[in-house]
């Protein structure tokens, strides 16, 4: 099978990236991952998640290591997380390279002409495939939009000569991290996320019904970018184009109209349950079940039910 090289984006404390496991088990769907970090710390759990072939960039920049590599390998696909840096280093190499860019992807495979690409569009309403009509296509994968997972393998570990190239590039000079003090899951790692949307109307509130309900289903808690402005909840809990990007077994919105801006962050979710008084609103169109009826008589039902059965 072809190489897929896949990118591993440095994260500012040196831990290895949460979606690595991902991507190499994207790749493996197309053809052999070969993973591309600038750690070799981070070779042994690379093969974990199921690279043949790890590749060394330390003290590289990383779109002139990730040249080097293509060069090496000439891959089939070369694959990054569509995320902050993931998006910012593939538009940098495709566009130093002049290879096709096919962003947000939702999936990773292959036809009898090369890699093809799945992605969903405007709130899930269409699925749409693309592909490169030429050369190998640079692809940023959706976080959490892939199950699969790569065999564990053994990987030959080599260090990759780099030469440094005078082409401009970014530089982070600045990190502030987020102190995460809440003892709910994370966002963007659960199993189980409940959003709430601006009609739950004040801060107090918003911990009352949507905190609560996630508290009953051991779930991480989200919101609209409307309750965001409104100040019921921080920032970090923000779902959608302009915030995290989530993909849970179970997702539940609570008073979330379905604005496209917001099911983009959540439209890949396994199993969707909407709760709105709004029998037209568009959450329902991609929702797997739906209640109508008044949020702040039902949730406290539902909360009250499912304490009882713990």
């Amino acid at each position: 099978m072809s190489d897929i090289l896949v990118v591993i984006n440095p994260t500012h404390d040196g831990s290895l990236d949460l979606a690595a496991a991902e991507l190499i088990g994207a790749a493996s769907a197309a053809g052999s991952p070969v993973a591309l970090t600038t750690s070799a710390e981070h070779a042994e759990a690379l093969g974990g998640y199921g690279a043949q072939r790890v590749l060394v960039a330390e003290s590289a920049a990383l779109v002139d290591a990730t040249s080097a590599a293509f060069d090496l390998l000439y891959p089939a696909a070369v694959v990054f997380a569509h995320n902050a840096r993931g998006r910012e280093t593939a538009a940098r190499f495709a566009v130093r390279s002049r290879k096709a860019l096919l962003t947000d992807a939702t999936g990773l495979r292959r036809d009898a002409e090369g890699v093809v690409t799945d992605h969903s569009n405007y709130g899930g309403a269409y699925t749409t495939v693309a592909a490169a009509t030429h050369s190998a296509p640079v692809v940023t994968l959706r976080p959490g939009s892939v199950d699969t997972r790569a065999e564990a393998a053994v990987p030959v570990v080599e260090t990759l000569e780099v030469e440094e190239s005078s082409a401009r590039d970014a530089e982070v000079v600045r990190v502030t991290p987020i102190e995460r003090t809440s003892p709910r899951p994370d966002l963007v790692t659960a199993d189980k996320v409940v959003a709430g949307g601006v009609s739950l109307g004040s801060e107090e509130m918003f911990e009352e019904l949507i905190g609560g309900l996630a508290d009953a289903l051991g779930a991480a808690v989200g919101a609209t970018r409307s309750a965001v402005d409104e100040g019921q909840v921080p920032y970090e809990a923000q779902i959608g184009q302009t915030g995290v990007l989530v993909s849970p077994k179970l997702y539940i919105g609570v008073g979330i109209s379905g604005a496209v801006q917001h099911l983009v962050g959540m439209q890949t979710s396994d199993t969707i349950v909407a709760i709105n008084n709004d029998a037209d609103a568009p959450i329902f169109e991609v929702a797997d079940f739906g209640i109508v009826g008044d949020i702040f008589d039902i949730v406290p039902q539902i909360i009250t039910e499912l304490e009882s059965r713990n």
